[in-house]
């Protein structure tokens, strides 16, 4: 079994992880990084050495700085700052650690999102729940061990490139289920075709199959049969774990979820059940978060759909027992600017793209609960301590699951490969 469950490299904080990606980059000056400063010079323009070399994406780099739009206020012992957007993670604040000093080295979205996802802006890499199945495999026999919804407008820029598998075997991609109707597609049988044919069918597919795997080695044939056999098993499983309707009431209400209603929400209870069954990685893409313009009230809307599912999240595997090895993230690929794009003074007025520093949240899986860690500068444009790059994060979920990332590689070409290239470091500051 390509997927069996496998020895990791040392004694693991974390045993599954649920990445809530907020694709399109959320503003962190108007959820995380309270910036006073900035609000004080507002429509003024930047100081000439902050945007000495700095590209943006599509505004004039000198364009006037724009204020915070939302009030922020300290929350739990930790006293961790969150924005009046987030009222329900506000109720969490002691159990997230929050990296105000994130970076990456995309600007646009599909090439930040593969890099977030897979460690490289180019196509091809595996992402970095298949690293995860291929060094820890899964512990679940009857669904896949890497699991991926999409809400939102859209799916995310990066498309499917951001849960593939890459050089390694395309038994570790992720899965897409769907959040209403048959979870997968041709789940159910067509007319005429029973149990006993398809399993009749399946064992003389299966070993026609295997008689080709003896004979030339071809990983991608292991891939096959067990695929075939996985379909097989997730027509009894599948339906089970996706029947939101078996939740009481009062959990359905924690998320504000309904059952047989697509939404951010199902999905993250989703994500709880799943790995309540062994799934290794869930994750969650909600592309709705690209406020070129109409920031105040596309800001309103997306909190409106994430804030209360996030939080629930974190409470509910925290009242079951799982969120000490369970690790949840949740952020974007990039952050925005603190230089306005549009009119200022008109309601349709945004910000652009900004990968210099930009903030995401962790919660349980051996992480520091209650712990802000970095700055940026006061304008929130860049990283002034702790920086944590997007490849230092990969290396610091690989080190949650028991996983070395300087260890953990895959020879494709001639070359062993790994998820961090040649860079990264675990950030200790992170770690309970």
């Amino acid at each position: 079994d390509p997927l069996a469950a496998k020895q990791a490299h040392a004694a693991a904080k974390a045993k599954n992880v649920i990445f809530l990606f907020m694709a399109g980059a959320p503003s962190h000056l108007e959820l995380f990084d309270n910036k006073p400063q900035l609000a004080k010079f507002d429509g003024t323009l930047p100081p000439a050495e902050l945007l000495a070399g700095y590209r943006a994406a599509f505004i004039n780099p000198n364009s006037t700085l724009m204020g915070p739009k939302f009030k922020f206020a300290r929350h739990g012992q930790s006293g961790n700052e969150l924005s009046e957007l987030l009222p329900h993670l506000a109720t969490v604040a002691d159990d997230l650690a929050i990296v105000k000093s994130m970076s990456t080295d995309a600007f646009n979205h599909a090439p930040a999102q593969i890099l977030m996802s897979t460690g490289s802006q180019q196509f091809g890499k595996p992402s970095i729940g298949s690293w995860s199945l291929y060094g820890l495999g899964s512990e679940s026999q009857n669904l896949p061990g890497f699991v991926v919804f999409s809400t939102g407008s859209k799916g995310p820029s990066g498309g499917s490139a951001n849960w593939g598998s890459g050089y390694l075997p395309t038994v570790h991609q992720g899965v897409q289920l769907r959040t209403s109707g048959d979870p997968v597609l041709f789940l159910s049988n067509p007319r005429g075709v029973d149990e006993r044919l398809q399993r009749d069918s399946l064992d003389a597919i299966n070993a026609l199959n295997r008689q080709h795997l003896d004979q030339v080695g071809d990983p991608e044939i292991a891939t096959r049969i067990n695929s075939f056999e996985m379909a097989y098993r997730m027509q009894a499983s599948a339906p089970e774990a996706m029947n939101l309707a078996d939740e009481p009431e009062h959990i359905l209400k924690m998320y504000g979820a309904e059952p047989g209603k697509p939404s951010f929400a199902n999905t993250c209870l989703l994500a709880r059940r799943l790995v309540e069954r062994g799934v290794r990685f869930v994750e969650i893409f909600h592309e709705a978060w690209d406020q070129h313009g109409y920031l105040v009230p596309d800001l309103k809307k997306n909190c409106e759909k994430t804030d209360q599912p996030s939080a629930a999240l974190i409470k509910d595997l925290k009242q079951r027992g799982l969120l000490d090895d369970t690790l949840v993230i949740w952020g974007g690929e990039f952050g925005r600017t603190p230089m306005v794009q549009g009119d200022p003074n008109h309601d349709g007025a945004g910000r652009d793209h900004h990968p210099n520093a930009f903030t995401m949240l962790l919660a349980g899986g051996g992480m520091k609960p209650g712990v802000t860690l970095g700055e940026s500068d006061d304008f929130g444009f860049n990283v002034t301590k702790d920086k944590v790059h997007v490849r230092d994060l990969h290396a610091t979920i690989l080190h949650q699951l028991g996983l070395d990332h300087t260890k953990l590689t895959y020879k494709f070409q001639g070359r062993d490969f790994r998820l961090t290239d040649v860079h990264g470091h675990v950030v200790k500051g992170l770690l309970a």
